[in-house]
């Protein structure tokens, strides 16, 4: 075990300075009730006797670098190694340019990683490239939860194949290989994942370029493991995670040409060289390291401590998790559509005009830009647009004239192009032409331009600096400008010696509508924008108002479409991707589900405290939020990832992997029975569960009596609140047991160590031979909570886990998970423990017959407790009789009359 702390630049390593009196505990994932999720923690105590991690000491080597939110964190050793890349430009592993890897024709590019397979935007993992110098070979990388191979045949022009990832686990391999001459006259590129290199692989989807063969340039770059972005494209960035091995065959399965593997490397290996005979070079920050994470935190507090007689001085210190902090932030983040719009690089001035009923004024979020004034309006009165707080509106009631200017500063660089963009709603038709829009320009042809409407025209004005018209342009218009939230753009750009003009209506949500043209002359810039100096027009009275913006370009960027709607129907998946690129802080990773499945459609997002939107998204989902154990930052698990996961780790009672206690609590904390879902703006459903031992009916009746909840959900439909609490009655009248502590000791079960440190939250484990008195096994557990607490001689290492029955659904096709139950079946005579046939009776449905149905055979059944496998079935009428193979879960037994027959596992229908 390794303390590490983040000093200046450096890690510093204290693990020899920690009291082992006091043992380092880290936990990391949910409650320990299983409700919501709590930020990691790390608790330590530090010998300071020479004073050193007092931060108010000036004889600490430390002086002045210790402080609130110091970086902490905690790894033990790995049995393999692995390149670490923290994905910024300088960390990469490269090999130089060598005649056997100038492939020219098929290519077969393979890597094996711990990656962020989803993330948002663009991770380079491994290339021959350089556009700096127009050296392009090719290049593999991941954008937006897709795998793309970009190759190029002159150095210079770009082909590519990308292909959509399936689920991934979080170490994966990823495979795409070119075939330059597929025989049919074009290329065929085609993608693959495995495991792991060994495979076996499996295509995830293959694409043809018909219209002539293609070839592989042969550049002078290097092999780059995360090239850098500065060669590439600014966007592109080297991938963040690990690399294990990568593989680069000339020819689809030909011979091995580079092969980095980093799992044999020595930690801190800086050189090496691979099968190959390759000479690869790790650049820091990079590095060769067997360092697996148990804690990424923050150390916000040093309290000292000593004894009365001064001769012992510690420290106690917590670490925590990102959640800690951003959990004592409490402001409201923008709406979405000025979130969205402040993140326009081309952005010169911006007013949200978001203020309060008394403002007079709407400060411009970019630096520099000084606030908009609008007098005589009723503030904070236009409340409609979803994406947006609370605008202005142009009311008589309050005071005339309404006056508004805004200026706007200088670009830092000339521009060939530009355009002002803003939102407004005006639910009367003016009779006549109305100006409601005025941009006044410097160092062009026109000076000022000239918005105006009316029921049915508009007409857009320009004029020079004397005060001569340049343009006058009508256009024939409806009323779907009015009585609805419009969007309105000038753009200019400059061509040659003449002016572009564009002028662009579009609904909020709907269609758009232009007129365009051209004159001799110059564009200028734009230096304010309002209104004329003697105020708008009466004929606008209750015109609505705000998120004015002005733009160094006329290309036009989607940060006014993408948000004006905020988001709804965007899926709780990609929120949190969009959040995350918004918030770089967060530092959020998606796990994926089934990517046909996907995440839960959410509606509007509106304002609030960042953390509540991003657990918004999660409690819509249903999935997991936690926090990463690696690096500071955020991981999500949608719900369907939790759906028939695999056996992360197998643990055996009998032989002594676990240790006491292992106490399984039947308690009705989690009981649901009585469940109703309220969607946000919209309608609402309840489910009660009416059948079953966890059921509202009353205890006499064989319920429980009522547990009731009532959830208020973002949803993007009305349909989702019936189907979200039919799953959470689902997940609440679950009969089994929970396990707030299953406990390892490592230092004596070694062997399981690697499985357990590859435990991630919601991942599956099984328990198998439970001592009789806690039930039968296999006993399949989610895993909630991960505590760990090494010593110098021990590690004990706590799991709190919830039943990962309910999260088995239905599968179509699959010979157990695709069976539907009986609704209610019966035995109708007593049955002896030896007994190999069952008499049963349905009441609605009958099982399926072995003459009819041999195919279907053998499937298990559960009776009293007792599994059993059912070999035949005679009968075609609701009384059957059944051929049973006794004593499948080692549980045997006699049974009584009318005892209950159902399938071991029943179809679950998935949310």
């Amino acid at each position: 075990m390794k303390a590490e702390f983040r000093i200046g630049n450096s890690w510093v390593n204290v693990t020899g300075r920690v009291y082992t009196r006091d043992p380092i505990t880290t936990v990391y994932g949910m409650s320990a009730e299983g409700t919501r999720v709590d930020p990691s923690s790390c608790s330590l105590t530090l010998n300071n006797r020479n004073g050193d991690f007092s931060p108010r000491n000036p004889l600490s080597p430390y002086y002045g670098l210790l402080g609130r939110n110091t970086p902490l964190r905690i790894t033990v050793p790995l049995t393999e190694s692995y390149l670490d890349l923290d994905g910024t430009e300088a960390a990469t592993a490269s090999t130089p340019d060598a005649a056997a890897l100038d492939i020219t024709s098929d290519i077969d590019v393979r890597v094996e990683a711990t990656a962020d397979w989803y993330a948002t935007g663009v991770q380079n993992l491994m290339g021959k490239w350089n556009s700096t110098t127009a050296q392009r070979s090719w290049l593999l990388q991941l954008e937006n939860g897709l795998v793309r191979l970009r190759f190029s045949s002159d150095g210079t022009i770009t082909s590519f194949g990308a292909f959509p990832l399936p689920a991934l686990p979080p170490r994966a391999a990823v495979r795409v290989t070119l075939d330059v001459n597929n025989g049919a006259g074009g290329w065929t590129v085609t993608g693959w994942w495995a495991e792991s290199l060994d495979g076996p692989w499996t295509s995830i989807l293959s694409g043809t370029v018909p219209g002539g063969t293609t070839s592989i340039f042969n550049s002078t770059a290097p092999v780059v493991i995360a090239p850098t972005s500065t060669t590439i494209v600014p966007n592109w960035m080297p991938m963040r995670g690990r690399v294990h091995r990568a593989e680069v065959r000339n020819g689809i399965n030909g011979s091995i040409v580079a092969a980095p593997d980093f799992r044999a490397q020595a930690p801190g290996t800086s050189s090496f060289a691979d099968t190959p005979g390759r000479t690869w070079t790790v650049n820091a920050p990079a590095e060769v390291t067997d360092r697996e994470y148990l804690f990424s935190g923050e150390v916000s507090s040093w309290p000292p401590r000593w004894a009365p007689s001064g001769r012992d001085v510690w420290t106690p210190i917590e670490g925590a998790g990102i959640l800690r902090r951003l959990g004592q932030g409490r402001k409201p983040v923008g709406s979405a559509l000025s979130r969205s719009i402040i993140r326009e690089p081309s952005v010169l001035a911006y007013w949200p005009m978001e203020e309060g009923e008394t403002s007079t004024q709407a400060y411009s979020p970019i630096a520099g830009v000084r606030p908009l004034t609008l007098t005589n309006a009723a503030w904070g009165a236009a409340d409609t647009l979803v994406a947006s707080g609370p605008l202005p509106k142009l009311d008589s009631t309050v005071g005339v004239p309404w006056i508004m200017s805004g200026v706007v500063p200088a670009p830092a660089a000339p521009i060939t192009g530009w355009q002002v963009r803003w939102l407004y709603r005006l639910d009367s038709q003016p009779a006549s032409l109305a100006t409601f829009m005025r941009i006044l320009c410097t160092g062009g042809t026109v000076v000022e331009w000239v918005l105006q409407s009316r029921v049915d025209l508009s007409r857009l004005i320009g004029l020079d600096i004397d005060g001569n018209t340049v343009l006058s342009q009508d256009v024939i218009t409806g009323t779907d400008l009015f009585n609805r939230w419009n969007s309105a753009r000038l753009e200019l750009a400059q061509s040659g010696g003449n002016v572009l003009w564009k002028v662009v209506w579009q609904d909020v949500g709907g269609d758009a509508g232009f007129f365009d043209g051209s004159f001799p002359g110059t564009i200028g810039r734009v230096r304010s924008v309002g209104s004329f100096a003697s105020g708008f027009s009466a004929l606008l009275d209750g015109m609505a108002i705000g998120h004015i913006g002005v733009f160094g370009t006329n290309v036009i960027q989607p940060v006014y479409n993408g948000a004006w709607l905020a988001y709804a129907g965007e899926t709780a998946s990609d929120r949190l991707r969009r959040l995350g690129a918004e918030e770089p802080r967060l530092g959020i990773s998606v796990v994926e589900g089934d990517p046909k499945t996907g995440s839960a459609p959410m509606g509007a997002q509106r304002p609030g405290a960042l953390l509540a939107l991003v657990e918004e998204c999660a409690e819509s989902d249903g999935g997991i939020l936690a926090e990463r154990p690696d690096r500071l930052g955020l991981l999500y698990r949608d719900r369907a990832s939790l759906y028939n996961q695999p056996i992360a780790l197998t643990l055996d009672y009998a032989a002594g992997h676990l240790v006491p206690p292992l106490e399984p609590v039947e308690d009705d904390q989690h009981v649901r029975n009585d469940v109703s879902v309220e969607r946000v703006g919209g309608s609402s459903a309840r489910v009660v569960v009416e059948e079953g031992p966890l059921s509202a009916l009353p205890p006499e009746d064989g319920g429980v009596g009522i547990y009731d909840e009532t959830v208020t959900l973002s949803l993007g439909s009305d349909d989702q609140p019936l189907q979200i609490a039919a799953w959470r009655a689902h997940l609440g009248t679950w009969n089994e047991a929970r396990y707030p502590s299953v406990k390892i000791l490592l230092h004596r079960q070694p062997q399981l160590i690697p499985d357990v440190l590859k435990l991630r939250i919601g991942d599956r484990i099984r328990i198998l031979n439970p001592p009789t008195w806690v039930g039968t096994g296999p006993v399949d557990l989610h895993v909630q909570q991960i505590a760990h607490t090494p010593r110098s001689r021990t590690w004990e290492v706590t799991l709190s886990c919830a039943p990962a029955g309910p999260w088995q659904v239905g599968v179509l096709d699959d010979p157990d998970l695709a069976r539907l139950d009986t609704q209610a079946c019966v035995i109708n005579a007593p049955v002896s423990a030896t007994a190999t046939t069952l008499t049963v009776d349905s009441t609605q449905t009958r099982w399926v017959d072995f003459a009819g149905y041999p195919a279907e055979f053998p499937f298990l059944i559960r009776v009293g407790g007792e599994v059993m496998r059912v070999t035949a079935i005679t009968g075609t009428t609701l009384a059957q009789t059944m051929t049973v193979v006794r004593s499948i879960n080692g549980i045997v037994k006699s049974h009584p009359q009318f005892a209950q027959v159902e399938l071991a596992t029943p179809m679950i229908i998935p949310l």
